[in-house]
């Protein structure tokens, strides 16, 4: 195990040494790192630096920390860098509107594969959710439910990646589907909306990749309109 490099804090060389560390000794998720005393020892740090750099490392979700037990390697989290979009907006960094036009690019995309690729659980998974949509008698349960269903559409996409970015939205759509479904004023309008669901959720069992593309865009045409 290297020293820390120079440049930066204690605690951001620190950081780096284990990041460094996973790379070099090729640790996967699960996988168990060395305790901080012994971090501590290897890099000639203070106990106190290196708890710091589990901690800042944990807020990542790139270790996982639980009490009673050694750090872990950390899985994949869409929710950290849905903290970042959340904070880009809140701070004028980045529009909504700029926000929802990645997120139409990735959704088409995703779409589009999970048509060619879902398994049969995927499937059934994607269009339980659009069904449970259609059905549910608040917003509160439609907003639960269109969540899963777009989530559901980019896990089937057989894409990690995809999967967590499309989570990353997830904090600005509990705010934007609700805010989307008071502008719709009729039942017509919001009937509307509900069996766009379906159709895609449909076209994704068919295997129909441009229809489920199709689908999609002229769903994210709908309801940007309705948000921006």
């Amino acid at each position: 195990m290297d020293r820390p490099k120079e440049g930066g804090s204690l605690v951001d060389r620190a950081v780096r040494c284990v990041r460094d560390h996973m790379r070099d000794q090729d640790m996967k998720v699960g996988d168990t790192l060395p305790g901080e005393g012994q971090f501590a020892t290897e890099l000639g740090v203070s106990r106190a630096v290196m708890r710091e750099a589990f901690g800042a490392l944990a807020a990542l979700r790139l270790i996982d920390v639980a009490n009673g037990r050694r750090a872990r390697v950390g899985a994949i989290d869409g929710s950290v860098m849905g903290t970042s979009i959340d904070h880009a907006v809140a701070t004028a960094q980045v529009s909504v509107a700029e926000v929802w036009d990645v997120r139409r690019t990735l959704e088409l995309r995703t779409a589009e594969l999970a048509a060619r690729d879902r398994s049969d659980a995927d499937a059934a998974i994607i269009r339980t959710a659009a069904q449970a949509m259609a059905s549910a008698t608040n917003i509160a349960d439609i907003t639960r439910h269109d969540i899963v269903f777009h989530q559901a559409i980019a896990r089937a996409s057989g894409n990690a990646l995809f999967l967590q970015v499309v989570r990353s939205f997830e904090p600005m759509m509990t705010i934007a589907i609700p805010a989307a479904w008071e502008t719709r004023h009729t039942e017509e309008a919001r009937s509307i909306v509900l069996k766009r669901h379906v159709e895609i959720a449909f076209a994704i069992g068919d295997r129909d990749a441009i229809a489920a593309n199709a689908l999609m865009d002229a769903h994210f045409d709908q309801s940007i309109g309705a948000v921006l």
